[in-house]
């Protein structure tokens, strides 16, 4: 099944990084005719990135690429940063698995050509039963051939190391609020615009060769942040940790109160 508005949204965040911060974006009309679909549909993408603080609307002018936010490392590049496995039974159901073109945006994103074919999958991650993220994982198809949908209900890292020889050892890695929409509130079982955390990485090998970029939205209701800082001169040694997908690299899940 493929979301309403993943290829809008698409569009509008290769635009978006083909600008600088203050640039104006084609108009409402325009990009309804470019991408052949009703206003509606493209306000309800456009909402959601100016809600994420991607774009800015100026009532009478039009849109804008947003100001460049601040960015805060959570840790270090020269400490590794442990990898646990959030607490409970982490399971997956597959929505959908497909071969797609990378495009621009995640082509740069995994350092191949536009043109390169992609595996695609959208899975919905529960625990204890619970849905609790919705992601949507890119990976170069030459490196996964032969994929299936019941490869990718287990440890995706796992599957790699254990059936492709590929072990990952770099990501970097964004999170930032978000509101869910109506499509994805549903599939979490949750309101319309319910509060989550967006999770934007990229992962790659031992030879910094890209292997997966992953979209995740996780519940703002169930879910965490917590981190470790290792403050200047008393950095306690951390052995790097090659974790199944079990969560977030440094989330916890909440439990309603």
């Amino acid at each position: 099944m493929e979301l309403k508005r993943e290829r809008v949204r698409e569009h509008l965040l290769a635009v978006i990084d083909g600008r600088r911060p203050g640039d104006a974006i084609p108009s409402e009309r325009t990009l309804c005719a470019t991408l052949g679909v009703s206003r509606p549909t493209l306000r309800a993408a456009v909402d959601e990135l100016v809600a994420t603080g991607l774009l800015v609307r100026e009532h009478g002018r039009g849109m804008f690429v947003a100001p460049d936010k601040i960015t805060q490392e959570l840790v270090a590049e020269d400490h590794a940063a442990s990898a646990p496995r959030s607490p409970g039974s982490w399971t997956s159901t597959v929505l959908e698995l497909r071969t797609v073109r990378a495009g621009a945006r995640i082509g740069r994103r995994l350092a191949v050509s536009p043109a390169a074919e992609l595996v695609h999958v959208t899975r919905l991650r529960h625990v204890d039963g619970a849905p609790i993220a919705l992601e949507q994982l890119h990976v170069p198809a030459d490196l996964v051939p032969g994929l299936t949908a019941a490869d990718m209900e287990g440890g995706f890292y796992a599957h790699l190391r254990e059936r492709r020889g590929i072990r990952t050892a770099h990501a970097v890695q964004s999170i930032e609020p978000t509101v869910l929409s109506e499509e994805e509130a549903a599939l979490l079982e949750v309101p319309v615009l319910s509060p989550a955390l967006l999770f934007d990485r990229t992962t790659s090998d031992a030879t910094g060769r890209p292997v997966e970029y992953v979209r995740s939205l996780y519940r703002g209701d169930r879910y965490r942040i917590v981190t470790r800082l290792a403050l200047a001169g008393t950095a306690p040694d951390h052995p790097a940790a090659d974790a199944a997908r079990g969560g977030a690299w440094w989330g916890t899940v909440e439990r309603p109160r």
